[in-house]
């Protein structure tokens, strides 16, 4: 590994520089997609609201983690939507939102959040997120605790012990140039397989899903400066201020969020409990639909 970092800040003039962000439109992109201008972010989104015409229910709102976009609540969202007004958003650099040059950090991404929700006339929610994206629900609960109703995380990012040796790197300027040009979009498949207990739901179309989203434009860009932004450290000791009720929902076998995260997560979490699921990887909303869903709902649901 010392011999491939040696060579790799060799290639480092080269390569700085490289990665290139974008804003706008972008080939392939769905004729059927909504968008909001978010302090001149073009945010793409999707509002129960607008598909059934009224806003008497309580709103919640789907935070994605790295790497993905609001398809990855599709299992999630109908069963909400029979109690709830479900938001959901591509975040800042992902999806099909654009990707800006600038702070990916999990505040500036929360400010996005916050900013959608007021412009959808959202003054209070619940809070739903997976992975990396609870970094975000969690700097929303600590910017703008009088929004948050309530919070629900699917095998939560938040701890600086998670980052990997890679995303370390990846800090300094020109080797996270030279890091992300030239590895993050490779072997998909075998990131996507890590993610899941059972290999039936890595089917090739979802692994052509991916392949795909990383050849959008501004997408590796984004995603260095997603991984800049994770400085978790500083927010770790905040974590004991938020008081909101919480669930925190776990694969037992997650290899990529690991159970002893959440053990860790529900001691730092004054309201939370946690529910863990067994034979399940790092999609729990996939792998335990079924059970995951009723949990949430009846979370929810739940009285204070």
């Amino acid at each position: 590994m010392k011999s491939e970092l040696l060579a790799l800040l060799l290639l480092v003039p080269m390569l700085v520089g490289c990665l290139s962000f974008h804003k706008g439109p972008m080939p392939g992109e769905p004729s059927s997609a909504r968008f909001a201008d978010i302090d001149g972010v073009r945010v793409r989104y999707t509002d129960t609201k607008e598909e059934a015409g009224t806003d008497e229910k309580p709103a919640v709102v789907l935070v994605h983690g790295f790497a993905s976009a609001l398809e990855a609540w599709t299992p999630v969202v109908p069963a909400l939507a029979k109690t709830h007004r479900v938001i959901a958003l591509d975040l800042k650099g992902f999806g099909w939102s654009d990707r800006p040059e600038g702070d990916y950090s999990p505040d500036t991404q929360a400010h996005l959040v916050m900013k959608l929700l007021e412009a959808r006339g959202v003054t209070k929610t619940a809070v739903v997120a997976h992975s990396w994206g609870s970094s975000v629900a969690l700097a929303l609960s600590l910017r703008a605790p009088d929004r948050v109703t309530k919070l629900a995380l699917y095998d939560a990012w938040v701890y600086e012990d998670q980052l990997p040796t890679f995303f370390h790197w990846a800090r300094a300027d020109g080797v996270g140039e030279a890091l992300f040009g030239l590895y993050y979009k490779q072997r998909a498949d075998e990131r996507i397989a890590l993610a899941f207990f059972d290999r039936k739901f890595v089917t090739e179309q979802l692994v052509e899903d991916v392949e795909a989203a990383l050849e959008r434009p501004g997408t590796v860009a984004a995603a260095l400066a997603a991984v800049r932004g994770q400085r978790f450290s500083e927010m770790e000791a905040q974590y004991r201020k938020i008081d909101k009720p919480t669930l925190l929902l776990w694969g037992r076998e997650d290899l990529v969020t690991p159970i002893r995260y959440g053990e860790r997560l529900v001691k730092d979490l004054p309201n939370a409990s946690l529910v863990t699921y067994p034979q399940c990887g790092h999609f729990p909303m996939i792998e335990a639909m079924n059970a995951s869903n009723r949990d949430l709902v009846a979370f929810l649901e739940k009285q204070p």
